[in-house]
């Protein structure tokens, strides 16, 4: 006798807005942020949800900054959990992630990230806090950034924290 099947997780529903004419100069953004978002779901094995991921830019972003956490200056990445309420097709809103194109190339070029890798990061980051991930302690941030490095990793791409890392050595 055969053992049952294991049903997969089925992937979340990503909405990929796109919200500044900044990121025509990255037109695998929007497949990236997919794919990092249903690497961190998979790896976590977080069942379905509805994520909505706007690419904005840093005029954009700076406002939501202010509004949410009173902080003016942009940021490179936003999130705001839902309540997990459902949809009317009945998957539950996990919530919205805002990236900055300008903050991010930025980042990019301060610390020799390559864009679309330093993208991927700032999504799975945003999925972690929309479920509930946090790094206001020393021990949630090393317990979040396991995570990240993790997800990176299934995603064949660097790990965030390692040049970090070797550069405290």
């Amino acid at each position: 006798m055969r053992p049952m099947p294991q049903r997969r997780a089925s992937p979340p529903q990503i909405d990929v807005q796109t919200q500044s004419p900044l990121w025509k100069a990255q037109p695998l953004a929007a497949q990236t942020v997919r794919k990092a978002i249903i690497a961190a779901a998979s790896t976590l094995s977080t069942a379905g949800g509805e994520v909505s991921i706007v690419l904005t830019d840093d005029s954009a972003i700076r406002l939501l900054n202010r509004d949410w956490r009173g902080i003016d200056q942009p940021t490179n990445v936003l999130s705001f959990p839902a309540s997990g309420n459902k949809t009317s097709e009945g998957a539950r809103l996990l919530g919205d992630i805002v990236i900055a194109y300008e903050t991010l190339e930025r980042e990019c070029d301060n610390e020799a990230r390559i864009f679309l890798h330093h993208l991927a990061h700032l999504a799975v980051h945003g999925f972690l806090h929309l479920i509930g991930y946090d790094h206001q302690t020393d021990s949630q941030a090393e317990e979040m950034e396991g995570l990240e490095s993790k997800i990176m990793k299934h995603l064949n791409m660097p790990d965030p924290y390692l040049s970090r890392d070797l550069g405290d050595a």
